[in-house]
């Protein structure tokens, strides 16, 4: 595994719209360029230092946005025809660093809520879940080279 981009992976910038009310928080628009179709949207919670991990779309296209907390998002390209196979992307998003990220299916992710505050991440996904278009992984598996634990500088 080696640090690098990963076809299809996409990460835009978001903007937040802060005024005396509250914020508004935008994350895709239907004429976006990188919009593809609507399948569902869906919020994940998730505690401090826990990992959901790994999961494989075969079908589904994701688009996750960090509404509230931090997480360390880690895609690995593992698919056979891809010209980037082997890169693996590391990406702390979330409230701090506000941004979309488009995930294309085949590709290998998961992410770690870091920091001390729940994890709140939407997805926009292509496609409405359906359990058998998901493979699941465990996060500690040998078959993936990638240590969650923390590291110091």
């Amino acid at each position: 595994m080696q640090p690098g981009p990963i076809e299809g992976v996409i990460i835009k910038p978001l903007k937040k719209i802060p005024d005396e009310r509250g914020m508004v928080m935008h994350m895709l628009r239907n004429d976006d360029p990188d919009f593809q179709q609507f399948g569902e949207i869906y919020f994940s919670t998730a505690y401090p230092g826990v990992i959901k991990a790994w999961h494989i779309h075969t079908q589904m296209t994701l688009n996750y946005a960090v509404i509230s907390g931090m997480i360390k998002l880690v895609c690995y390209d593992n698919r056979e025809d891809s010209p980037t196979k082997g890169n693996f992307m590391e990406i702390f998003t979330g409230e701090n660093k506000y941004e979309r990220i488009t995930i294309p299916q085949g590709v290998t992710n998961g992410f770690k809520v870091i920091g001390d505050k729940t994890a709140i991440v939407a997805n926009c996904a292509t496609l409405p879940h359906d359990p058998t278009e998901i493979l699941r992984i465990d996060p500690f598996t040998k078959d993936i080279p990638y240590d969650w634990s923390l590291r110091h500088g």
